[in-house]
């Protein structure tokens, strides 16, 4: 009977959770700690800490310990614990696997329509835009309190669009070159 709860209740967190993995956390804690109380706010609190620290996003690794310390906390053997655990992992990323399976089923369908294509023209300039709007908040004192924070932001800049260097190289980069400066 816990299994089917445990898959119902991370199916329905995968479902409604939006905005990414942090954003589930607090429906996570509202279910398995104050409506079912599987874990208590210590355990959950640990998993968390433990969930941040381990590769892989924060909400499906959170599902997945959950699904492993409940099912242990209930006495199960360490194989009934990991399949607690990727019964959980399963059913929060379950809603979102058939969502992106439906949209890119619906993108096929669609992609030559005269109408998507100017559709897909117009939104460009809002997502420019809404990233641009992204960036500005971002421009805060404390986030660029130094003049050399400008010009990391600008070498970043040039580096990504007219170098082509890969993002990932251009952030180690700036990363240390912060550490060094800061």
């Amino acid at each position: 009977m816990i299994f089917l709860q445990l898959f119902w209740t991370f199916l329905i967190i995968g479902l409604f959770s939006f905005g990414g993995g942090y954003a589930m956390l607090s429906l996570i804690q509202s279910k398995v700690v104050t409506e079912y109380a599987w874990i208590t706010a210590e355990q959950f609190t640990d998993i968390v800490a433990i969930s941040q620290a381990t590769p892989g996003p924060v909400g499906i690794n959170t599902a997945t310990y959950i699904g492993y310390t409940v099912t242990h906390n209930l006495g199960y053997s360490e194989a009934v614990c990991v399949l607690g655990s990727a019964l959980t992992s399963l059913a929060v990323v379950l809603p979102s696997f058939i969502i992106v399976l439906s949209i890119c089923w619906l993108y096929q369908k669609v992609k030559k329509s005269g109408l998507f294509t100017s559709l897909m023209k117009n939104i460009r300039p809002i997502v420019i835009g809404m990233i641009a709007a992204a960036a500005g908040v971002l421009i805060t004192r404390e986030n660029f309190f130094h003049w050399s924070s400008w010009i990391l932001m600008a070498v970043a800049f040039v580096c990504c669009k007219y170098l082509k260097v890969h993002p990932i190289w251009v952030i180690l980069a700036s990363g240390i070159i912060g550490l060094i400066i800061y």
